[in-house]
Parts: structure tokens; C-alpha cells; sequence
């Protein structure tokens, strides 16, 4: 039975892989659905290429310039932005949704999709770390499966049908460490945003690149693992496995862990989400397991990527936290982009934010909003202040930061 899909976030590192399965397999799925930002030059190849029935971009500009690259007549079925992504996640011919737009944008057309009874295949992990109970609750209303792309949460997912759920002891998610695993924490001040996208095993996009170096990304999948398999954080262990072979592990009751391999590519997950129950050739390489001698494990370093360390104490705060922590990172990973703030500052501001906002009970989605946006407001200031002495500061520890006056981190 074919699958019809509409693609959320389609331009970006995972939209392009599902693409690519998709072409693989194109008698078993059909994308009726593209919702891009502003890449609008390869969106236009994928409209060619597909031949979808609605598709998104960013702004009105953006729609009015893709409608003149294409034929005539296609106007009518270009939209944007909020109201254009939960257009096409929710068009009837969609009976599952690949949620891939990076960071809070995300949110609200997948929570749209849900509502409208779409099977979700999920990569935005921003979804479940700003509202996970809410999300889920709403797919349980609505009888929808959320499958997850990320390759360390389908590893859990394969996992977890080697035994029952309440024998589930801890789940153990692996990180690759990123470009810094082995860096001098006094260094840390110097890298460079080039540097820090150069992930060493993954191909991946900008803002979810500097996630890796900082373990933000492992701390926001914590996050989204508690809600996305309903079980505390404090049974959630982040491990650093710098092969990316292991790609998560479940460990149960009577001591037997069971652990997913494969080689780094996210075509294997994609293809398994859109698949599921089956499994799908996927062409690619198999894993060479006399090859693979050298496979380690080790604590992550919280005082060298405090990151992961927040992410840990939103989750246990609740609320309205998780929210914040992601809003805060994403306006601090996009200053150290623009080379306003260095690298260990993402860490710094997304720290004083939390401490400036206090946790709220999520009521609504628009409690989540407003929490989202409270906490851009403070990130902003805290940049603002932080880009005052920005030429002034070199090699500070996070023990003895030059701060300036108000700054109240405590990492």
C-alpha cells in the first residue's frame, strides 16, 4: 500500500534523505505535501522532481519568486509561512507527515497534523522537548503513531520490541562527542562556527551541527526520549561512543542490554519510520563488524559541555523549562553563527536565561508560546550585555567568567 506523504522541512540534511528514499521506493511512497524556508531554488527541483500538491516557504516574497520559476498555474498552490506549513501538513491526500523543520518552527505544524489524525515520522525533536505531554497526549486522542527519525531515538524504538516496556531498567542514548570530544576546555573560547559545523561522522545541518558540539543535541533528545517513550529522565543515560557503530541502547531488569548497529547514514532510520512494521532494502554499505574492533564508551564530560547538563535540570524543573532551554539555545547557537558570541557562551546564556524565567505549569499551547518567546526576549539581553566586553575577554573558564554586571550564571 503506497504511503502518501508530505514533507515538513523538506530543503534541509534530513528532508533531502527522505527524498532519496523515497525515489528508492517510489511505488510505495508518494509525496503529496513540501514545506521548505527559503532555499527556494531546490525546492523548485523538488517540485519538479515530485510533483506535490501543495508546498510552503517562509514568506510571501519567497512564494511570489517561486511561483515565477515555475509553469503557469502553480501559483495557486504555493503557501507560506505558519498558515502555509500547517496547510500542507494537514492536506487530505496526507496520511503521513514527516515532521523535519529544525527548531520551535516545528512545533506548531506538527501539533496541526496530529489534530488532523496524520501518522507522524518524526525528526523535530523540538516538538516533544517544548511539549512533549501535550503532543503526546493529542496523538494518543487522535489514535497517530509518532515514529522517530532521529537515529539514536529509532534505535531505542528497534530496541525496545525485545521485551516489555515496564522491564525496561534504563534507556542509554550514544553521542558521537562531536568535533570537540578531545578539545582542551580552555580552547573551547577559540573554535571558530566553521569548526564547530565540521562534525566528524554525520552530515547535518547548521543549527543541529553546533547542537553536537555543544551536547545540546544529546540534552534535547534526552528530553524528547522521556515523552517519546514515557519514562523518567533519571532512568536516561547519555553515553559518548565517538564511532557512532552503537547508535542507542536498552538495558532491562534481568541485565541484558540490547544495543542497534549500523553505519552512520540517516537513510537507515528514515527508511525504517516510513516503513514500519516492514523493513526496506536500503542499497547502502553494510556494517563491516570485523572492522568495527575498536568501539568505546565514556561518561560525557559536563564540566567541558554543560549543555547536556541544563538540558538534564529543565527536564527534571518541568514545565514550561524545556521550553525556555530550547529557545534560549536557538537564539544563542544563531549569535555564535554570526560570530557575536563565542562557543562556550551558547552554554552561558541559554544558563542565565533559565535563571532569569521562572517554571510555569503548561496549560495550553499558548502558555508554551509565550514561554517561547519570553525566553528569546532574555536570550537577546543577555547576548546584548555578553557582546559589550566580547574584543576584552580571552580563555575564561566557566568558574571565573568576566561577566558583565547582573549575569547570574550557574552552570
Amino acid at each position: 500500500m503506497q504511503k502518501n506523504i508530505s514533507l515538513l522541512g523538506s530543503t534541509g540534511s534530513i528532508g533531502r534523505n527522505v527524498l532519496k528514499v523515497v525515489r528508492q521506493y517510489p511505488g510505495r511512497f508518494r509525496i503529496v505535501g513540501l514545506a521548505a524556508g527559503r532555499n527556494i531554488a531546490l525546492l523548485r527541483d523538488q517540485i519538479e522532481a515530485f510533483s506535490p500538491l501543495a508546498v510552503s516557504v517562509a514568506t510571501e516574497k519567497l512564494a511570489e519568486e517561486l511561483a515565477r520559476m515555475l509553469p503557469a498555474g502553480w501559483s495557486e498552490k504555493i503557501f507560506f509561512g505558519r498558515a502555509g506549513n500547517e496547510l500542507v501538513a494537514t492536506i487530505d491526500q496526507a496520511d503521513t507527515v514527516v515532521s523535519a523543520i529544525v527548531g520551535a518552527a516545528g512545533l506548531l505544524p506538527t501539533l496541526a497534523a496530529i489534530k488532523a489524525g496524520k501518522h507522524i515520522a518524526l525528526a523535530n525533536k523540538e516538538t516533544l522537548v517544548m511539549a512533549g505531554d501535550l503532543v503526546m497526549g493529542e496523538a494518543r486522542r487522535h489514535k497517530v503513531n509518532i515514529l522517530p527519525v532521529d537515529s539514536e531515538h529509532n534505535a531505542i524504538f528497534q530496541a525496545l520490541a525485545a521485551g516489555r516496556r515496564e522491564d525496561v531498567h534504563k534507556i542509554i542514548l550514544t553521542a558521537s562527542g562531536g568535533p570537540f570530544r578531545d578539545k582542551n576546555e580552555r580552547d573551547l573560547w577559540d573554535v571558530t562556527p566553521e569548526e564547530a559545523l565540521n562534525h566528524p561522522n554525520w552530515s547535518m545541518g547548521n543549527k543541529i551541527s553546533i547542537d553536537s558540539a555543544t551536547l545540546m543535541n544529546k540534552g534535547l533528545e534526552v528530553i524528547e526520549a522521556r515523552w517519546l517513550f514515557d519514562i523518567d529522565v533519571e532512568h536516561i543515560e547519555v553515553l559518548v561512543h565517538p564511532q557512532s557503530i552503537v547508535h542507542s541502547l536498552v538495558e532491562y531488569i534481568d541485565g541484558s542490554v540490547i544495543a542497534q548497529m549500523g553505519v552512520p547514514d540517516m537513510r537507515i532510520p528514515i527508511t525504517y519510520a516510513l516503513s514500519w512494521p516492514e523493513r526496506l532494502k536500503t542499497g547502502l554499505a553494510r556494517l563491516n563488524l570485523p572492522r568495527c574492533m575498536d568501539l568505546s564508551f565514556q561518561p560525557p564530560d559536563f564540566r567541558k559541555f554543560p549543555a547536556l547538563k541544563l538540558a538534564y535540570h529543565a527536564c527534571k524543573q518541568g514545565g514550561t523549562m524545556p521550553t525556555v532551554l530550547n529557545a534560549a539555545n536557538e537564539v544563542a547557537v544563531a549569535s555564535f553563527l554570526d560570530k557575536k558570541i563565542r562557543f562556550p557562551e551558547i552554554s552561558l546564556v541559554v544558563a542565565e536565561t533559565l535563571n532569569r524565567l521562572s517554571q510555569k505549569e503548561i496549560k495550553d499551547i499558548e502558555t508554551i508560546l509565550e514561554a517561547d518567546l519570553a525566553a528569546r526576549v532574555q536570550a537577546e539581553s543577555i547576548i546584548e550585555a555578553l557582546c559589550i566586553k566580547f574584543k576584552q575577554r580571552t580563555g575564561q573558564q566557566y568558574d571565573t567568567p568576566d561577566l558583565p554586571p547582573g549575569l547570574n550564571v550557574k552552570l
